[in-house]
Protein backbone atom coordinates (compact mmCIF):
# COMPACT_ATOMS: atom_id res chain seq x y z
CA UNK A 1 0.00 0.00 0.00
CA UNK A 2 1.33 3.32 -0.77
CA UNK A 3 2.44 5.41 2.32
CA UNK A 4 -0.30 7.47 4.00
CA UNK A 5 -0.15 11.37 3.03
CA UNK A 6 0.51 13.52 6.20
CA UNK A 7 -2.06 15.77 7.34
CA UNK A 8 -1.68 19.09 7.06
CA UNK A 9 -0.82 21.49 10.04
CA UNK A 10 -4.19 23.10 11.38
CA UNK A 11 -4.91 26.05 9.93
CA UNK A 12 -4.88 29.36 11.72
CA UNK A 13 -7.96 31.07 13.07
CA UNK A 14 -9.10 33.88 11.35
CA UNK A 15 -7.46 37.29 12.65
CA UNK A 16 -4.83 35.70 14.43
CA UNK A 17 -0.94 36.42 13.59
CA UNK A 18 0.87 33.73 12.14
CA UNK A 19 2.82 32.78 15.40
CA UNK A 20 -0.21 32.32 17.13
CA UNK A 21 -0.71 29.22 14.93
CA UNK A 22 2.57 27.93 15.16
CA UNK A 23 2.51 28.01 19.14
CA UNK A 24 -0.73 26.19 19.36
CA UNK A 25 1.10 23.08 17.93
CA UNK A 26 3.25 22.96 21.35
CA UNK A 27 2.15 20.11 22.95
CA UNK A 28 0.95 20.85 26.65
CA UNK A 29 2.78 17.89 27.79
CA UNK A 30 4.28 18.74 31.16
CA UNK A 31 3.10 18.28 34.56
CA UNK A 32 4.86 19.66 38.02
CA UNK A 33 7.65 16.74 38.34
CA UNK A 34 8.08 17.49 34.92
CA UNK A 35 9.23 20.83 35.08
CA UNK A 36 10.78 20.08 38.55
CA UNK A 37 12.75 17.85 36.90
CA UNK A 38 13.71 19.88 33.92
CA UNK A 39 14.53 22.73 36.53
CA UNK A 40 16.65 20.96 38.91
CA UNK A 41 18.32 18.98 36.40
CA UNK A 42 19.59 22.43 34.80
CA UNK A 43 20.98 23.43 38.18
CA UNK A 44 22.95 20.12 38.80
CA UNK A 45 25.62 20.13 36.35
CA UNK A 46 29.19 20.31 36.52
CA UNK A 47 29.17 22.34 38.90
CA UNK A 48 28.57 20.29 42.07
CA UNK A 49 31.90 18.33 40.45
CA UNK A 50 33.89 21.60 41.36
CA UNK A 51 32.25 24.35 43.10
CA UNK A 52 32.33 22.44 46.95
CA UNK A 53 36.13 22.99 46.20
CA UNK A 54 36.34 26.28 44.83
CA UNK A 55 34.24 27.73 47.65
CA UNK A 56 36.27 26.35 50.41
CA UNK A 57 39.55 28.03 49.07
CA UNK A 58 37.90 30.91 48.76
CA UNK A 59 35.48 31.44 52.04
CA UNK A 60 36.68 28.52 53.90
CA UNK A 61 33.92 26.47 55.91
CA UNK A 62 31.91 29.85 55.77
CA UNK A 63 31.27 28.82 51.98
CA UNK A 64 28.22 27.20 53.39
CA UNK A 65 26.78 30.76 54.44
CA UNK A 66 27.58 31.66 50.80
CA UNK A 67 24.65 28.74 49.32
CA UNK A 68 22.24 30.15 51.72
CA UNK A 69 22.67 33.29 50.37
CA UNK A 70 22.97 32.51 46.81
CA UNK A 71 19.89 29.83 47.14
CA UNK A 72 17.97 33.00 48.65
CA UNK A 73 18.70 35.63 45.95
CA UNK A 74 17.79 33.62 43.42
CA UNK A 75 14.53 32.56 44.79
CA UNK A 76 14.04 36.38 44.96
CA UNK A 77 15.35 36.92 41.25
CA UNK A 78 13.21 33.41 40.27
CA UNK A 79 9.50 35.20 42.08
CA UNK A 80 9.92 37.42 39.39
CA UNK A 81 9.96 35.43 36.73
CA UNK A 82 7.04 33.27 38.22
CA UNK A 83 4.73 35.72 38.13
CA UNK A 84 5.59 36.42 33.77
CA UNK A 85 5.60 32.79 33.63
CA UNK A 86 2.30 32.47 35.69
CA UNK A 87 0.65 35.37 33.85
CA UNK A 88 2.00 35.31 30.33
CA UNK A 89 2.48 31.47 29.99
CA UNK A 90 4.78 31.26 26.49
CA UNK A 91 7.06 28.98 25.09
CA UNK A 92 10.74 30.64 25.15
CA UNK A 93 8.75 33.48 27.89
CA UNK A 94 12.26 34.89 28.83
CA UNK A 95 13.06 36.03 25.28
CA UNK A 96 9.61 37.60 24.76
CA UNK A 97 8.53 39.49 27.76
CA UNK A 98 11.51 42.36 27.34
CA UNK A 99 10.30 42.54 23.89
CA UNK A 100 6.78 43.07 25.23
CA UNK A 101 7.51 45.07 28.39
CA UNK A 102 10.30 47.29 26.57
CA UNK A 103 10.50 47.72 22.71
CA UNK A 104 12.64 46.46 20.16
CA UNK A 105 15.77 47.73 21.20
CA UNK A 106 15.64 45.75 24.34
CA UNK A 107 14.18 42.96 22.99
CA UNK A 108 16.76 42.81 20.04
CA UNK A 109 19.56 43.05 23.01
CA UNK A 110 18.33 40.78 25.42
CA UNK A 111 17.94 38.29 22.51
CA UNK A 112 21.25 38.86 21.14
CA UNK A 113 22.69 37.95 24.38
CA UNK A 114 20.11 34.71 24.49
CA UNK A 115 22.16 33.81 20.92
CA UNK A 116 25.52 33.89 22.42
CA UNK A 117 24.22 32.10 25.84
CA UNK A 118 23.84 28.45 23.62
CA UNK A 119 27.45 28.28 23.64
CA UNK A 120 26.32 27.22 28.07
CA UNK A 121 25.20 23.60 26.39
CA UNK A 122 29.10 24.14 24.74
CA UNK A 123 30.75 24.52 27.77
CA UNK A 124 28.81 21.09 29.53
CA UNK A 125 29.73 19.49 26.68
CA UNK A 126 33.72 20.40 27.02
CA UNK A 127 33.12 19.42 30.90
CA UNK A 128 32.20 15.99 29.61
CA UNK A 129 35.53 15.71 27.50
CA UNK A 130 37.70 16.94 30.16
CA UNK A 131 36.02 14.71 32.36
CA UNK A 132 36.04 11.45 29.68
CA UNK A 133 39.88 12.00 29.68
CA UNK A 134 39.60 10.02 32.42
CA UNK A 135 38.94 6.69 29.90
CA UNK A 136 39.66 8.10 26.46
CA UNK A 137 43.20 9.99 26.77
CA UNK A 138 44.29 12.27 24.23
CA UNK A 139 40.84 13.99 24.36
CA UNK A 140 41.60 16.61 25.98
CA UNK A 141 45.23 18.61 26.90
CA UNK A 142 45.84 21.36 29.33
CA UNK A 143 42.55 23.42 29.36
CA UNK A 144 41.31 22.82 25.54
CA UNK A 145 39.95 20.13 23.39
CA UNK A 146 42.43 18.44 21.41
CA UNK A 147 41.11 17.84 17.43
CA UNK A 148 39.77 13.87 18.44
CA UNK A 149 38.31 15.59 21.07
CA UNK A 150 36.46 17.94 19.36
CA UNK A 151 35.47 16.05 16.64
CA UNK A 152 33.79 13.66 20.01
CA UNK A 153 32.11 16.57 20.68
CA UNK A 154 30.47 17.62 17.76
CA UNK A 155 29.43 13.73 17.52
CA UNK A 156 28.10 14.51 21.25
CA UNK A 157 26.02 17.44 20.57
CA UNK A 158 24.53 15.92 17.52
CA UNK A 159 23.20 13.15 19.71
CA UNK A 160 21.85 15.66 22.26
CA UNK A 161 19.95 17.41 19.48
CA UNK A 162 18.60 13.88 18.00
CA UNK A 163 17.11 12.94 21.51
CA UNK A 164 15.10 16.58 21.29
CA UNK A 165 14.53 16.42 18.01
CA UNK A 166 10.77 13.71 18.71
CA UNK A 167 8.84 15.09 21.28
CA UNK A 168 8.09 16.71 24.36
CA UNK A 169 6.91 14.03 26.04
CA UNK A 170 9.93 11.97 25.31
CA UNK A 171 12.32 14.77 26.20
CA UNK A 172 10.56 14.86 29.69
CA UNK A 173 10.37 10.95 30.63
CA UNK A 174 14.35 10.74 29.65
CA UNK A 175 15.14 14.22 31.55
CA UNK A 176 13.17 12.29 34.58
CA UNK A 177 15.49 9.29 34.65
CA UNK A 178 18.90 11.66 33.97
CA UNK A 179 17.49 13.80 37.09
CA UNK A 180 16.81 10.91 39.37
CA UNK A 181 20.79 9.89 38.77
CA UNK A 182 21.91 13.12 39.28
CA UNK A 183 19.68 13.22 42.27
CA UNK A 184 20.95 9.81 43.52
CA UNK A 185 24.46 9.81 42.88
CA UNK A 186 25.70 13.07 44.67
CA UNK A 187 23.36 11.40 48.07
CA UNK A 188 25.77 8.70 47.78
CA UNK A 189 28.36 10.38 47.64
CA UNK A 190 27.68 13.04 50.34
CA UNK A 191 26.48 9.62 52.73
CA UNK A 192 30.04 7.67 51.67
CA UNK A 193 32.13 10.44 52.54
CA UNK A 194 30.45 11.32 55.84
CA UNK A 195 30.52 7.19 56.56
CA UNK A 196 34.23 7.10 56.06
CA UNK A 197 34.89 9.60 59.36
CA UNK A 198 34.62 13.21 59.46
CA UNK A 199 36.48 16.39 61.01
CA UNK A 200 33.85 18.08 62.39
CA UNK A 201 35.86 20.41 64.42
CA UNK A 202 37.25 22.18 61.95
CA UNK A 203 34.31 24.08 61.48
CA UNK A 204 34.11 25.91 64.83
CA UNK A 205 36.99 25.17 66.08
CA UNK A 206 40.50 27.06 65.72
CA UNK A 207 42.05 24.91 63.50
CA UNK A 208 43.11 25.60 59.54
CA UNK A 209 42.14 28.99 60.70
CA UNK A 210 38.07 28.12 62.04
CA UNK A 211 35.02 28.83 60.24
CA UNK A 212 35.63 32.32 58.87
CA UNK A 213 39.47 32.03 58.27
CA UNK A 214 39.23 34.58 55.53
CA UNK A 215 37.02 36.76 57.24
CA UNK A 216 32.94 36.42 56.50
CA UNK A 217 33.93 38.71 53.03
CA UNK A 218 35.17 35.98 51.49
CA UNK A 219 31.61 34.58 51.25
CA UNK A 220 31.01 37.46 49.10
CA UNK A 221 33.79 36.51 47.11
CA UNK A 222 33.01 33.18 46.92
CA UNK A 223 29.35 33.90 44.79
CA UNK A 224 30.96 34.09 41.89
CA UNK A 225 34.93 33.44 42.54
CA UNK A 226 33.94 30.06 43.95
CA UNK A 227 31.51 28.87 41.39
CA UNK A 228 28.46 29.03 43.32
CA UNK A 229 26.16 31.60 41.09
CA UNK A 230 26.91 29.72 38.25
CA UNK A 231 26.25 26.58 40.19
CA UNK A 232 22.87 27.66 41.04
CA UNK A 233 21.96 29.43 38.04
CA UNK A 234 19.39 27.45 35.48
CA UNK A 235 16.45 27.97 37.79
CA UNK A 236 14.76 29.75 35.32
CA UNK A 237 14.28 26.38 33.29
CA UNK A 238 10.35 25.38 34.10
CA UNK A 239 9.65 28.81 32.56
CA UNK A 240 10.96 28.46 29.44
CA UNK A 241 8.63 25.68 29.27
CA UNK A 242 5.66 26.97 30.51
CA UNK A 243 3.87 27.41 26.87
CA UNK A 244 3.93 23.53 26.95
CA UNK A 245 3.22 23.31 30.86
CA UNK A 246 -0.83 21.75 32.07
CA UNK A 247 -1.99 24.45 34.04
CA UNK A 248 0.83 26.37 34.14
CA UNK A 249 -0.38 29.27 36.77
CA UNK A 250 -0.14 26.08 39.16
CA UNK A 251 2.72 24.43 38.34
CA UNK A 252 5.02 26.62 36.85
CA UNK A 253 5.96 28.81 40.21
CA UNK A 254 5.46 25.54 42.37
CA UNK A 255 8.05 24.15 40.03
CA UNK A 256 10.40 26.67 39.94
CA UNK A 257 10.73 27.26 44.02
CA UNK A 258 10.64 23.10 44.31
CA UNK A 259 14.09 23.15 41.91
CA UNK A 260 15.88 25.89 43.33
CA UNK A 261 15.54 24.26 47.12
CA UNK A 262 16.21 20.93 46.34
CA UNK A 263 19.41 22.08 44.23
CA UNK A 264 20.14 23.86 46.91
CA UNK A 265 20.01 21.04 49.94
CA UNK A 266 21.85 18.71 47.39
CA UNK A 267 24.66 21.61 47.07
CA UNK A 268 25.10 22.32 50.66
CA UNK A 269 25.48 19.07 51.78
CA UNK A 270 27.83 18.34 49.43
CA UNK A 271 29.98 21.46 50.88
CA UNK A 272 29.72 20.04 54.00
CA UNK A 273 30.73 16.49 53.49
CA UNK A 274 33.97 18.46 51.21
CA UNK A 275 34.78 20.35 54.59
CA UNK A 276 34.52 17.82 57.02
CA UNK A 277 36.17 14.80 55.50
CA UNK A 278 39.12 16.70 53.14
CA UNK A 279 42.24 14.78 55.12
CA UNK A 280 44.64 16.83 56.94
CA UNK A 281 47.42 16.31 54.83
CA UNK A 282 46.10 18.25 52.19
CA UNK A 283 45.21 21.02 54.76
CA UNK A 284 48.78 21.91 55.20
CA UNK A 285 48.70 25.38 53.52
CA UNK A 286 44.90 25.98 54.73
CA UNK A 287 41.84 26.26 52.31
CA UNK A 288 43.56 28.03 49.40
CA UNK A 289 46.08 25.15 49.06
CA UNK A 290 43.10 22.40 48.09
CA UNK A 291 43.71 21.79 44.99
CA UNK A 292 42.16 18.46 43.05
CA UNK A 293 41.62 18.36 39.18
CA UNK A 294 38.66 16.58 39.85
CA UNK A 295 37.71 17.10 43.53
CA UNK A 296 35.41 14.18 44.53
CA UNK A 297 36.43 11.55 42.22
CA UNK A 298 40.19 12.52 44.05
CA UNK A 299 39.16 13.02 47.41
CA UNK A 300 37.00 9.39 47.41
CA UNK A 301 40.71 7.79 46.02
CA UNK A 302 42.75 9.64 48.93
CA UNK A 303 39.66 7.99 51.55
CA UNK A 304 40.32 4.53 49.86
CA UNK A 305 36.93 4.54 48.61
CA UNK A 306 37.30 2.94 44.98
CA UNK A 307 34.30 2.22 44.21
CA UNK A 308 32.90 5.56 44.55
CA UNK A 309 35.21 7.03 42.83
CA UNK A 310 34.58 4.95 39.94
CA UNK A 311 31.03 6.13 40.31
CA UNK A 312 31.41 9.42 40.17
CA UNK A 313 34.11 9.21 37.04
CA UNK A 314 30.97 7.86 35.19
CA UNK A 315 28.88 10.57 36.55
CA UNK A 316 30.59 13.44 35.30
CA UNK A 317 29.91 12.64 31.85
CA UNK A 318 26.07 11.76 32.97
CA UNK A 319 25.58 15.10 35.30
CA UNK A 320 26.94 18.08 32.92
CA UNK A 321 25.85 15.78 29.73
CA UNK A 322 21.70 16.23 31.49
CA UNK A 323 22.24 19.52 32.30
CA UNK A 324 23.36 19.64 27.80
CA UNK A 325 20.32 17.63 27.45
CA UNK A 326 17.98 20.38 28.93
CA UNK A 327 20.13 22.82 27.73
CA UNK A 328 19.51 21.92 23.91
CA UNK A 329 15.65 22.18 24.40
CA UNK A 330 15.69 25.24 26.09
CA UNK A 331 17.67 26.93 23.26
CA UNK A 332 15.33 25.48 21.06
CA UNK A 333 12.77 27.90 22.52
CA UNK A 334 14.71 30.62 22.54
CA UNK A 335 15.88 30.61 19.28
CA UNK A 336 11.81 30.00 18.44
CA UNK A 337 11.06 33.10 20.51
CA UNK A 338 13.92 35.18 18.75
CA UNK A 339 11.98 34.28 15.30
CA UNK A 340 8.92 36.05 16.84
CA UNK A 341 10.87 38.70 17.96
CA UNK A 342 11.90 39.61 14.56
CA UNK A 343 15.53 39.09 15.41
CA UNK A 344 15.67 36.13 13.15
CA UNK A 345 14.22 34.99 10.00
CA UNK A 346 10.70 33.90 10.05
CA UNK A 347 11.90 29.95 8.81
CA UNK A 348 13.02 29.28 12.70
CA UNK A 349 9.62 30.04 13.78
CA UNK A 350 8.08 26.72 12.65
CA UNK A 351 7.15 24.18 14.93
CA UNK A 352 6.72 20.55 13.85
CA UNK A 353 3.48 19.36 13.81
CA UNK A 354 3.66 15.76 14.09
CA UNK A 355 6.32 16.20 17.45
CA UNK A 356 5.88 19.76 18.89
CA UNK A 357 9.35 20.52 18.53
CA UNK A 358 10.87 23.33 17.02
CA UNK A 359 13.19 21.95 14.50
CA UNK A 360 14.53 24.30 12.48
CA UNK A 361 15.76 26.50 15.68
CA UNK A 362 17.40 22.67 17.09
CA UNK A 363 19.42 22.69 14.08
CA UNK A 364 20.64 25.99 14.05
CA UNK A 365 21.60 25.75 17.19
CA UNK A 366 23.66 23.04 17.28
CA UNK A 367 25.49 25.03 14.46
CA UNK A 368 25.96 27.55 17.22
CA UNK A 369 27.40 24.88 19.77
CA UNK A 370 29.78 23.76 17.03
CA UNK A 371 31.12 27.46 16.73
CA UNK A 372 31.63 28.16 20.37
CA UNK A 373 33.70 24.94 20.91
CA UNK A 374 36.36 25.92 17.83
CA UNK A 375 37.54 29.12 19.27
CA UNK A 376 37.37 28.36 22.95
CA UNK A 377 36.94 24.50 24.09
CA UNK A 378 38.04 24.95 27.43
CA UNK A 379 34.79 24.75 29.83
CA UNK A 380 36.16 27.86 31.93
CA UNK A 381 37.01 29.96 29.32
CA UNK A 382 33.24 29.62 28.24
CA UNK A 383 31.36 29.88 31.37
CA UNK A 384 33.43 32.95 32.27
CA UNK A 385 31.05 35.07 30.07
CA UNK A 386 27.60 32.97 29.95
CA UNK A 387 26.45 33.93 33.36
CA UNK A 388 26.64 37.42 33.15
CA UNK A 389 24.57 36.95 30.03
CA UNK A 390 21.82 34.82 31.94
CA UNK A 391 21.73 37.31 34.81
CA UNK A 392 21.33 39.99 32.36
CA UNK A 393 18.35 38.46 30.76
CA UNK A 394 16.81 38.52 35.06
CA UNK A 395 17.53 41.77 35.00
CA UNK A 396 15.69 42.65 31.88
CA UNK A 397 12.62 40.26 32.80
CA UNK A 398 12.59 42.44 36.65
CA UNK A 399 11.79 46.01 34.23
CA UNK A 400 9.49 43.73 32.53
CA UNK A 401 7.15 42.67 35.39
CA UNK A 402 7.10 45.96 37.07
CA UNK A 403 6.24 47.47 33.39
CA UNK A 404 3.11 45.36 33.21
CA UNK A 405 1.79 46.24 36.32
CA UNK A 406 3.23 50.11 35.89
CA UNK A 407 0.80 49.87 32.53
CA UNK A 408 -2.25 47.71 34.36
CA UNK A 409 -2.09 50.65 37.16
CA UNK A 410 -2.57 53.15 34.73
CA UNK A 411 -5.60 51.22 32.32
CA UNK A 412 -6.69 50.97 35.87
CA UNK A 413 -6.90 47.04 34.96
CA UNK A 414 -7.47 44.60 37.85
CA UNK A 415 -5.57 41.79 39.61
CA UNK A 416 -4.35 39.03 37.34
CA UNK A 417 -4.20 35.43 38.34
CA UNK A 418 -0.92 34.41 39.12
CA UNK A 419 0.48 38.31 40.53
CA UNK A 420 2.34 37.55 43.63
CA UNK A 421 2.09 39.75 46.74
CA UNK A 422 4.92 42.13 47.36
CA UNK A 423 6.19 42.57 43.69
CA UNK A 424 6.41 46.01 44.25
CA UNK A 425 9.80 45.61 46.21
CA UNK A 426 10.55 42.32 44.78
CA UNK A 427 11.04 43.44 41.26
CA UNK A 428 13.32 46.01 41.82
CA UNK A 429 15.55 44.14 44.84
CA UNK A 430 15.83 41.27 42.08
CA UNK A 431 17.16 43.66 39.69
CA UNK A 432 19.60 45.40 41.86
CA UNK A 433 20.64 41.61 43.14
CA UNK A 434 21.00 40.54 39.56
CA UNK A 435 23.35 44.05 38.80
CA UNK A 436 25.35 42.60 41.86
CA UNK A 437 25.58 39.30 40.90
CA UNK A 438 27.05 40.57 37.33
CA UNK A 439 29.61 43.20 39.14
CA UNK A 440 30.84 40.28 41.76
CA UNK A 441 31.72 38.24 38.54
CA UNK A 442 34.41 40.42 38.38
CA UNK A 443 36.20 42.80 35.46
CA UNK A 444 38.26 39.40 34.00
CA UNK A 445 34.98 38.53 32.84
CA UNK A 446 32.94 41.24 32.37
CA UNK A 447 35.53 42.73 29.64
CA UNK A 448 34.01 40.09 27.73
CA UNK A 449 30.54 39.89 28.57
CA UNK A 450 29.20 43.39 28.08
CA UNK A 451 30.85 44.47 25.12
CA UNK A 452 29.60 41.15 23.55
CA UNK A 453 26.05 42.21 24.95
CA UNK A 454 26.31 45.81 23.44
CA UNK A 455 27.37 44.31 20.03
CA UNK A 456 23.14 44.34 19.94
CA UNK A 457 22.85 47.77 19.57
CA UNK A 458 24.64 47.86 15.94
CA UNK A 459 22.24 44.91 15.47
CA UNK A 460 18.61 46.54 15.90
CA UNK A 461 20.32 49.31 13.80
CA UNK A 462 20.54 46.90 11.00
CA UNK A 463 17.49 45.26 11.73
CA UNK A 464 14.41 46.82 9.32
CA UNK A 465 12.00 48.40 10.89
CA UNK A 466 8.77 46.48 11.13
CA UNK A 467 6.09 49.30 8.59
CA UNK A 468 3.26 49.13 11.85
CA UNK A 469 6.28 49.41 14.52
CA UNK A 470 6.96 53.39 16.28
CA UNK A 471 9.95 54.86 14.85
CA UNK A 472 12.97 54.18 14.96
CA UNK A 473 14.16 57.00 17.33
CA UNK A 474 11.34 56.50 19.39
CA UNK A 475 12.34 52.70 20.10
CA UNK A 476 16.10 54.00 21.43
CA UNK A 477 14.57 56.48 23.64
CA UNK A 478 12.52 53.71 25.15
CA UNK A 479 15.68 51.36 24.99
CA UNK A 480 18.49 53.40 25.77
CA UNK A 481 18.59 52.60 29.69
CA UNK A 482 19.60 49.19 29.05
CA UNK A 483 22.92 50.73 26.99
CA UNK A 484 23.11 53.26 29.96
CA UNK A 485 23.40 50.53 32.48
CA UNK A 486 25.81 48.05 30.75
CA UNK A 487 28.50 50.64 29.98
CA UNK A 488 28.01 51.72 33.44
CA UNK A 489 28.44 48.07 35.00
CA UNK A 490 32.01 47.84 32.38
CA UNK A 491 32.83 51.34 34.19
CA UNK A 492 32.25 50.24 37.62
CA UNK A 493 33.73 47.16 37.39
CA UNK A 494 37.31 48.60 35.86
CA UNK A 495 36.92 50.98 38.99
CA UNK A 496 35.84 48.70 41.51
CA UNK A 497 37.73 45.66 43.58
CA UNK A 498 36.56 42.97 42.40
CA UNK A 499 39.49 42.29 39.39
CA UNK A 500 38.94 46.12 38.56
CA UNK A 501 41.81 48.64 39.01
CA UNK A 502 40.93 49.21 43.02
CA UNK A 503 40.49 53.12 42.87
CA UNK A 504 36.49 52.55 43.77
CA UNK A 505 37.59 49.95 46.79
CA UNK A 506 34.66 47.71 48.87
CA UNK A 507 32.17 47.74 50.20
CA UNK A 508 31.52 51.30 48.26
CA UNK A 509 31.51 50.32 44.74
CA UNK A 510 28.66 47.23 45.88
CA UNK A 511 26.94 50.23 47.36
CA UNK A 512 27.30 51.98 44.31
CA UNK A 513 26.67 49.45 42.37
CA UNK A 514 23.10 48.80 44.11
CA UNK A 515 22.53 52.99 44.06
CA UNK A 516 22.82 52.78 40.09
CA UNK A 517 20.55 49.82 39.78
CA UNK A 518 18.23 51.17 41.42
CA UNK A 519 18.29 54.50 39.95
CA UNK A 520 18.49 52.97 36.00
CA UNK A 521 15.60 49.96 36.95
CA UNK A 522 13.19 53.37 37.95
CA UNK A 523 13.80 54.93 34.65
CA UNK A 524 13.33 51.38 32.90
CA UNK A 525 9.70 51.23 34.30
CA UNK A 526 8.78 54.73 33.01
CA UNK A 527 9.97 53.78 29.71
CA UNK A 528 8.34 50.25 29.39
CA UNK A 529 5.52 51.64 30.72
CA UNK A 530 5.40 54.30 27.94
CA UNK A 531 6.32 51.73 24.96
CA UNK A 532 3.26 49.94 26.50
CA UNK A 533 0.48 53.01 26.08
CA UNK A 534 1.47 53.12 22.28
CA UNK A 535 1.53 49.24 21.45
CA UNK A 536 -0.97 46.53 20.44
CA UNK A 537 -3.42 45.32 23.04
CA UNK A 538 -2.54 41.65 22.83
CA UNK A 539 1.11 42.57 23.44
CA UNK A 540 0.61 44.86 26.58
CA UNK A 541 -1.97 41.62 27.87
CA UNK A 542 0.40 39.10 27.06
CA UNK A 543 0.16 36.77 23.76
CA UNK A 544 -1.53 33.42 25.47
CA UNK A 545 -2.60 35.80 28.22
Amino acid sequence: MPPKPLSPPPPAAPGLPAELSQEHRLKRDLGFWGLTAIGFSNIIGSGWLFAAMFAAQTAGPAALLSWIAAGALCALVALVMVELGATRPEGGGTVRWPLYAGGRLVGTMVGWSVLLSVGGTAAEISAIMQYAAHYVPGVYRGSSLTWPGLALACGLSVLLTALNWFAVRLFARLNNLVSLLKVLIPLITVVALFASGTHAGRLAGGTHGGFAPYGYAACLTALAGGGIVYSVNGFQAPLDFSGEARRPRRTVPAAVLTGIGLAVVVYLLLQLAFLVTVPDSTLAHGWQGVSFDSPFGQLALLLNLQWLATLLYADAVISPGGSAYVGVAIDARHTYALAKNGLLPRFFLHIDPRSGTARRALVLNLAVIVVFLLPFGGWQSIVSVMGDMYLLIYAASAVAVASFRAHDRERGAGRRDGQLPGMRWIAPLSFAVAGEFVYWSGWHSLRLALPLVLIGLPVFLLLRRPPDGPPRSAELRRGVWLVCYLAALTLLSWLGSFGGSGRLPAPYDSVTVALVALAVFGWAVRSGAAHLRTAPPRVADGLNG
